[in-house]
């Protein structure tokens, strides 16, 4: 089979297209015929090896998984005999982060707590946009920032994979919610029903007098006492993505304040979680979320697709099609 490998860390010229041996499913694993897959920022850390400190779970000299991405849908291929949720034929979607990696390629084998049933009104491009990024906006919002119906919630960077999906959610669970983007992403929010829309490069949220009582750092590069200025009192502040400074600051000074105020700042790891997978199905079979999709790009391409998405100006997801 096709698979893309990389054996040591480095830019996206290291991926190579190459043929491997087609794996087989042990006993309690399925093999996945692969559609689609997708990138994220996890893909970059593992692809690069940054920050240092990934390293301990990625492989500290040289990379531990040969094969990476993380998000598949496709088509169950194979079952191991110890299998009970999923048979031959079924069409799949889910988050291989927690099992391996491996995603880039045309088959994969995985244990089935990694999959859920794709959505029926999801093309599998659609469906392969969404479990970790869709995951990881839902966990932040509802498990680390316990949003409540009628708050008010800020997303910066509101227009990416993570973000797209957060305005969604947010709005599912009944919040007031604004978004920050560009100016070429306003219409995209506004579209995903977004009740406020700030242009980041015409306002800046912290100095507009609005307080919230959840937001997610999606990405950015604000020190976090922006952030507390902008939170109502008891709120909360998840940092889910932007730079090494403020992740560090959120881990730091975040802890600090969260012990010496009644505001809580901290930052957020996605973990793969398959009870997820099915709130997050539930969600799009009601219409309630949609994946955005900014480009598509062969299994040939994904050099030239992480290219485009470690520049961070994709609208959405940037997908990988078998």
């Amino acid at each position: 089979m096709k698979a893309i490998v990389y054996k040591r860390y480095g830019p996206p010229e290291i991926l190579e297209v190459t043929d491997v041996e087609k794996p087989m499913p042990k006993d309690n694993q399925i093999l996945v015929k692969v559609h689609a897959s997708s990138i994220n920022f996890g893909n970059l850390v593992l692809l690069k090896g940054e920050p240092f400190l990934a390293r301990f779970a990625f492989g500290l000299f040289k990379p531990k998984y040969s094969i990476p991405g993380g998000d598949i849908s496709g088509t169950v291929e194979a079952v191991g005999k110890d299998v009970t949720q999923f048979q031959p034929g079924d069409e799949v979607f889910g988050d291989l982060s927690g099992c391996g990696w491996g995603g880039f390629a045309q088959y994969v084998a995985v244990p089935e707590k990694a999959l859920a049933l794709k959505p029926a009104n999801l093309s599998y491009e659609e469906a392969a946009a969404v479990p970790m990024a869709g995951v990881t906006a839902l966990q932040s919002i509802r498990d680390k920032g316990r949003i409540q119906p009628g708050q008010k919630v800020l997303i910066n960077g509101a227009s990416g994979g993570v973000g797209t999906f957060a305005v969604q959610i947010a709005k599912s669970f009944g919040a007031e919610v604004t978004g920050v983007c560009s100016t070429r992403n306003i219409d995209i929010l506004q579209s995903l029903g977004a009740d406020h829309v700030i242009d980041y490069s015409k306002e800046k949220f912290t100095e507009n007098n609005q307080r919230y009582d959840l937001i997610l750092g999606v990405n950015g590069h604000q020190p976090l006492s922006d952030y507390k200025r902008a939170l109502n009192r008891n709120g909360i502040f998840v940092h889910v993505g932007g730079s090494e400074t403020q992740m560090f600051q959120a881990m730091t000074v975040g802890t600090w304040i969260s012990k010496t105020s009644s505001k809580k700042m901290s930052t957020f790891l996605q973990r793969a979680n398959q009870k997820d997978l099915f709130f997050m199905r539930e969600l799009l079979e009601a219409g309630k979320v949609k994946p955005i999709i900014d480009k598509q790009y062969s299994l040939n391409e994904v050099a030239e697709a992480f290219r485009y998405f470690e520049q961070g100006h994709a609208q959405g997801k940037v997908v990988i099609k078998m």
